[in-house]
């Protein structure tokens, strides 16, 4: 069976909304001491790209999240693969999100969060699914509202593969 990706959103869409984002963020938090928590492994890119369009001062943590295994949808189950490095107390919290689907992930870092007694916890999530809505959670900051398709590339994965793609791109699969 051979498989083709399709660009859904393109690179320059990508950059130009990054940009974006990175300047409400710079805004937003201006005077604050903020923390971006990346949510590994598919925020990588994301959270790369973000971080060098925030104008301020701010530190890069990373949070190892697993829920989907090999397969195309959530299990539901979140798991923890890889904790933070340094405490988050009194910090101004922003995690980043490759894609908010059913929103379980989320809320579960929500609530892992703020029990250590952050001064703010916000979500920035590259893509938002809303058909696929379990749990509804906060998307303080998003990048693109897409329709219930499985979607690959920048940094988003189908069983670790495909993340480098420079573009979010839909899996089609032939015989």
């Amino acid at each position: 069976m051979a498989t083709n990706v399709t660009t859904m959103i393109d690179s320059d869409r990508i950059a130009q909304r990054v940009r974006e984002l990175g300047a409400e963020i710079t805004r937003d938090y201006a005077g604050r001491n903020l923390v971006l928590v990346c949510v590994l492994k598919g925020s990588f890119v994301f959270t790369s790209d973000l971080a060098r369009h925030i104008d301020l001062p701010m530190r890069v943590e990373f949070l190892g999240v697993r829920s989907y295994g090999e397969g195309t949808k959530s299990s539901g189950v979140v798991q923890i693969t890889h904790d933070l490095t340094q405490p988050v107390e009194g910090d101004h919290v922003l995690i980043v999100e490759d894609i908010v689907d059913t929103g379980l992930t989320i809320a579960h870092l929500l609530d892992l969060l703020r029990t250590r007694k952050p001064a703010s916890v916000k979500v920035c999530a590259l893509l938002h699914k809303p058909a696929r809505t379990r749990i509804q959670v906060p998307v303080d900051y998003l990048g693109f509202t897409i329709e219930d398709k499985f979607v690959v590339g920048y940094g988003l994965d189908w069983a670790e593969r495909y993340r480098n793609l420079p573009f979010i791109g839909l899996v089609e699969s032939s015989s």
